[in-house]
This record gives structure tokens, sequence and C-alpha cells, in this order.
């Protein structure tokens, strides 16, 4: 016979409605993870001792997300399936075991975990939404778990009344000592075990282990098109999308097609033009929100004054609408230091209607949304010129119902809407002032389905939704060392000097090398990790053995998986053509210094940022002599000393980030005779800008920027020491002086004396 224990378990999963039919209707994998095949579930979950009693077969849960059980289970639905047992004699005497009666739930579970959203089941342990009925929180909320009576801390007076009880009484009264009004009185009853009464709902075993044991699985992620059919759902008229980037690798988080998938018209340059339009009834705006911004400076004045270069470089990864649109919805906040979240919690709140969190996995939207949700307004009161029926979108009932058929028909009588049935998404979590928020957590993929919060008494409502695909660089990194690839603080790093012949390698994994252009220049780079993965400078041969897990590869630490040097492949080649010389040649350029020009200079600073996708950027300086940069025209080469003679400066030239692999391509341009027809094309080589070679895991998850100068903003500062002591020669020759003239006063005054 099975143990009780097991019984149970079966007992309450069928009281808790979770086995329902299959579904007849396509929907995403990410809104539901129990359409995942069972062969997707870990060996160690699916195996079963022989003794176990068999499992009743396993159905698919359907997507009715409206339809939650608001009374107790009937008693009937509780009573437990007497298992098949071989019929005993007649003649058997033993008595039968006495059946136990099995508690009622006063509730039964949510409909969803309201940490990562998924639909609540017990059938799969292990994945996104599985409650296991043996928690004691889980018993708790159900009703089932009855509360042992707290132990109190004995008082003094306690104390007293327990030793008067061995007093003789009647011997002390024969003295004249009454002590009967210190006795203690009658033995108050000891109070029944109650059930407590748990109001917020439990969480899910996934989001639990992932709080207190930092350990679960990712979920599948969707794709943008299950997003935008997600998105198009909404109830509201009035829509606002919340692009939120990551600004540990910006912009390499960005998703370039949004705007065009969800009919989002940006704000276009020309104010004339007309930026707000309706389709289907609705209204779609876009934001764009950096978020982690702490990552970038340590003070809010310094990532403040890194707007201009955020927006441009913004506007770069746009591509071609990039120079057409205004990009003053961009928002820079950090959640954990409480940069610019009252600010962006105010425009959600005035704005009303749908919130959305878009974004890849890993950004932070989850901990965004709990710092920017607009807590405790639950008692405003909607004035009636604010917001009205027009705040939601028409849902075009009548229409719906025409092409309905009678099973529909029958549906909708019974309270529920044809959108309902279908519908991905969830229904809204209940308004509370205060209401549970997602779980945040560091492994990609926490959100399994969109998780709705109202705010304002209907006002609107903030819905965080699952995370798109980001990276599969943790696929080729040990188990042990993929939550190091995420950066979670600012990172302060050491300057790296790259000498002729040596190369930077990140954690055994990544590989930056300088590509000598010209066997007759040396130059050397200074390079600065911002990058949780600890850097290794070494040469170029041994980075080469290490990185490709060669025999005879030197003792230095390797993140990477066995087998994966195979897999190292040429990931570009970057040139250094964007001038940091004014950013890094101190007061030279300075207007209350020198106030040198950077084209009298005889040299220029040149950099770049190299993105690691999820992980960081690794800023790279070179300092080149003009005339190398330029050796076949004299003319720019003597930009020092004659700037005035027809020399262009270096900040005229075309600087876009287009990493080419050739780098002695060159340009044609037609001088001001061909124009008109009278002379011939005159060639117009290119710079001779320095190249970077990086090498990755099949040659991706690497990207690049204009570089941001993060180092000045996160050098560490010289240490400020006090007053420095004062010199004490001085005043050691005059207790010298002074000495000697105490001397000769004294010998003066001994020859008057005699």
């Amino acid at each position: 016979m099975p143990p009780k224990s097991t019984l149970s378990s079966r007992w309450l999963g069928r009281v808790f409605n979770l086995e329902r039919t299959a579904a007849t209707s396509e929907l995403p994998l990410y809104l539901c993870p129990a359409f995942r095949s069972l062969s997707t579930t870990p060996a160690t979950l699916r195996r079963r001792p022989l003794s176990a009693p068999t499992p009743p077969l396993r159905s698919v849960p359907v997507r009715r997300l409206h339809t939650e059980s608001k009374s107790a289970a009937p008693a009937e639905s509780l009573a437990p399936a007497e298992p098949t047992e071989p019929a005993e004699p007649a003649e058997s005497t033993e008595p039968a075991e006495p059946q136990t009666e099995t508690k009622q739930p006063t509730r039964a579970l949510p409909l969803q975990c309201h940490g990562c959203g998924a639909l609540s089941q017990t059938n799969v342990p292990g994945e996104a939404g599985y409650y296991d009925l043996s928690r004691k929180v889980v018993r708790q909320y159900l009703g089932l778990e009855e509360e042992a009576p707290k132990r109190r801390k004995p008082s003094v007076d306690h104390i007293v009344q327990q030793a008067l009880q061995s007093v003789d009484v009647s011997a002390l009264k024969k003295q004249g000592i009454n002590l009967k009004s210190l006795l203690p009185g009658p033995a108050e009853p000891t109070p029944k075990p109650t059930v407590p009464s748990v109001d917020k709902p439990p969480l899910c075993d996934r989001c639990h282990h992932l709080i207190h044991h930092s350990a679960g699985n990712s979920i599948y992620h969707p794709s943008v098109e299950s997003l935008r059919d997600t998105i198009l759902e909404t109830p509201y008229k009035h829509n606002h999308v919340y692009h939120v980037l990551d600004a540990a690798d910006f912009p390499m988080s960005l998703l370039p097609r949004l705007h065009s998938l969800l009919d989002i018209t940006l704000r276009s340059q020309n104010r004339r033009a007309k930026n707000v339009k309706f389709h289907h009834g609705r209204l779609m705006e876009m934001s764009f929100i950096i978020s982690r911004s702490d990552l970038l400076a340590p003070r809010k004045e310094q990532v403040d004054s890194l707007m201009p270069y955020l927006q441009n470089t913004l506007r770069e990864a746009l591509g071609r609408i990039g120079g057409r649109v205004r990009l003053g919805n961009v928002h820079c906040v950090s959640a954990k230091r409480s940069w610019w979240t009252k600010e962006l919690k105010e425009e959600i709140w005035k704005r009303g209607g749908a919130g959305w969190m878009v974004g890849k996995a890993n950004v932070g939207k989850s901990q965004l949304f709990e710092a920017v949700f607009p807590k405790g307004r639950r008692t405003w009161e909607a004035p009636k010129h604010h917001i009205s029926v027009d705040v939601f979108a028409r849902r075009g009932l009548n229409d719906e119902l025409a092409l309905a058929d009678s099973v529909a028909t029958n549906a909708l009588l019974e309270g529920r809407t044809l959108a309902d049935e279908f519908s991905l998404l969830p229904p809204p979590l209940p308004e509370t002032d205060y209401p549970p928020m997602p779980v945040v957590s560091s492994l990609p993929g926490t959100t399994a389905s969109p998780i709705r919060v109202p705010f304002g008494n209907g006002r609107g409502e903030l819905i965080d939704l699952p995370g798109l695909a980001r990276s599969d660089l943790e696929l080729y990194v040990r188990e042990d060392k993929r939550a190091e690839l995420i950066m979670k603080a600012r990172v302060i790093p050491e300057q790296q000097v790259l000498k002729p012949g040596q190369s930077l390698l990140l954690g055994g994994l990544i590989r930056i090398t300088p590509r000598n252009v010209a066997p007759d220049e040396e130059l050397i780079f200074l390079a600065y990790a911002f990058t949780p993965i600890e850097p290794h400078l070494t040469s170029t041969e041994k980075a080469v053995a290490i990185q490709t897990q060669a025999p005879d590869a030197p003792n230095v630490e390797n993140i990477a998986l066995p087998g994966t040097g195979d897999r190292i492949r040429h990931a570009g080649a970057y040139q250094l053509r964007y001038d940091v010389t004014k950013a890094r040649s101190g007061p030279l350029t300075r207007r209350e210094a020198v106030g040198l020009k950077v084209e009298r200079l005889p040299y220029r600073v040149l950099g770049i940022d190299i993105l690691i996708e999820g992980c960081g950027w690794v800023e790279v300086a070179v300092q080149v002599r003009t005339r190398q940069l330029y050796p076949d025209d004299p003319k720019r080469a003597e930009s020092s000393s004659d700037v005035a003679g027809g020399a262009a400066p270096l900040q005229t030239l075309d600087l876009r980030p287009e990493p080419v692999n050739a780098v002695d391509k060159s340009k044609k341009r037609k001088s001001e005779d061909e124009e008109y027809g009278y002379g011939q094309e005159v060639e117009e080589l290119e710079p001779r800008w320095p190249v970077l070679d990086v090498y990755s895991p099949d040659g991706k998850f690497i990207g690049y920027r204009p570089p941001m100068n993060a180092w000045l903003l996160n050098k560490p500062q010289p240490v400020e020491r006090g007053r420095p002591r004062k010199s004490m020669k001085g005043v050691k020759k005059m207790e010298k002086k002074m000495r000697r003239e105490r001397e000769r006063l004294a010998s003066l005054g001994a020859q008057e004396g005699q």
C-alpha cells in the first residue's frame, strides 16, 4: 500500500483543479511551460522507484486564466481514492485500518505565481509554477497547516506564583501570615491551535530556490513576434512601451525592429509632423530606459553628463531611422541607487493606461519594475473628466458574437468572453496598496509569463513581460563560473599596457590582440576591462595556447568548458578611428591652461570600446604620431606646424563606426575641377588606423561603440593627504644660533666680572 503522504498529495492535486484538458489552440511556449514535452525534463526528475505507485496520466492545462476558484473545494472532491487491493478471505478476523479524515482547504492555489508569472501546476517538479503541497507556507496559505501555540517567556509574577504553590499556607496562617492573596488563580485553558490567515500568496518552488539558494533553470525565451501579439491584446486605449536597455553593454541590448512591429511612430525632428497615431483604436508610444546606470560612473552628475553621448550612440544603433527622430524620451536610471526612479514613477502615474516593460533577459526589468511602480495610491479617486470609458479600447463584441458559433455563444452567456478564452494576457493581480512584486534574480529568463499589476483604483497597470534571448555566452562557460559573467556592481579596472607582441585575455574566453599595421612602428595600447571577468595580460603565443586549450598551455585559469578551444573564431578587426585627444591630453587643450587646439598637436589619441554581450566592455586607447597616421599625405602630417596650409583636421574625417578587415582600403573623391568637369579624379588614401583583432567562441558576442572615456570617470582617485609636515631644518639652525649667542654673552659677562 502506498504511503499516506503520497496519496494526500494526489488527492490535493485533484482538489486544486490544476489538471485540465488539452489545449485546442497553438500558443507561445513561454506563456504555458506545461506545453513543453517531457523530454525536456531532467532525467533525475523522470526516474521513479519500482516500489512507488504509478502516477496518474498527466494532462496538459488549458489557457483558462480568467476563471479562478473563489470558494473552497467540495467535500466529495477531497475524499481519498481507495487503492485497489486484493480481496481478503472471508475468515480473516483482522480489524480494518481506520480511515483518517483529510482536512479541507479553505482556498485554492493562486492561478499564477506572482514572482515569475507562470501558471500554477503540481505535475512537473523543477518547472516554473510548480507548488510542492508539502511546503509549510503553501499549506498555511491553503488553510491546512495548524499553527502551534507560541511559547511565552515566563514572567516574574509567574515564577513567584509557582514558588508559593509549594509553601504550607496553613502553617503560615497560624503565625499570622496570610498569603492567600498571592496564590495563583485558576489555570487558564490552553488555547487551541488555530489556522493562520496568510493573505500573501506563496511563491512557486522555482522562485523560492532562486531567492534563497540562487539556483534554478531558465525558461523558454519568447520571440519579438510573440511579445507583439501579447501587447496587441491590451484592453487599454493608451499604451506606453518602456524599452529597457542595459548600461553594461549599451547598445547591444537594443531591439531595432520593436517600433516597426508595434506600429509605433517615434517623434520626428520635424516639429510640425503629427506623431500621435491610433492603430486599431489604440495609441502606442515608446520610451528608452537605460537601466543600471550606476555601472557607468560613481556619481549621478557624471552619468547625467553622459546623456549626449548616450543619445548619439543610440541614434547610430537605430540605423537609418536614427537620424530622423528626436531622442528626448531617453531616461538613464538606476534602481539600485534610486537615480531618476522617482521622476519615472511620477511619469507612469500621470500617463496612466498600460505600461509595458520590454527588453532582453537580464537587463534589469524586474528590479526597475519594483522601483518605479506607484505604490500606496489605491485610495485615489478618479475624476470623471480625467478617466472614463475611453481609457479602454473598444473590443468589438458585437462583431465577435456574429462570427461565433453556438458553443462560443454559450460560453459568453456563462460570463466569459471570446477574448478571455484564448487570451495571451493573464488576469491582473488583485489591486492592493502594496502588491507583491516580481522576483529579482540574476538568472536569465526569470519571468515566465506577463505579470500585470494594477494601480490607482483603475487608473492603469504596469506589465512585466518575459525577456528575450540575449546571449548564449554562458553555454561556453563552466557552471560554477556562469554567475560571474553578470556585471552586478561598478568595476574600477586596472590599466593594462599592451606592448608589441602581447594580448589581453579575459577569462581564457575572449582575446584582444593589436595588429601590427606597419613593421616600422611599435604602438603601445592602453586597455581597461570594465567586466567582471578577470583580465590577464600575456604574450600572444601564450594567449593563443590558453584560449585554444592546448596541452602545453600555461597554468592560467580558463573559465571555458572543455572543448571550447576548438570553436574559437575571429570575431572581427576593429579600427580605432575615434579621436579622444581632447579628453586625454590633459591641460594642453584646456582653455584655462595651455589652450592648444588638437590640430596643432604632433600626435593623436585614438580609442574604441569593445563590447562583450551581457558582460561589459573593454576600453582601448593608443597614441599615434600624426605623420604615422598620414604617411602618404605630407600636408596632414605637418598639421602641427601649418594648420592653414590646406590640411583638414581629424575631426572632419568620416568617423562612422564601420570595422573593416582591409586596413589599406582607399577612398576616391572628386576635386573641385572634377565637379565642374575639368579635372581628373583625385585618390585620397584613408588614414592608417590602428587595428584590434578580437577572438571569441564561434566569433560571436562581440560589438563596438565610440569610446565613452569611462576610465576618466572611474579611475582611482589619488589619496588626499593632510598638510605636509613643516621642515625642521630652519628651526635647528635657529636653535644653534641662539645657543651660540647665549654662550657668547656668557663669556662676555665672565670677562667683565674679572
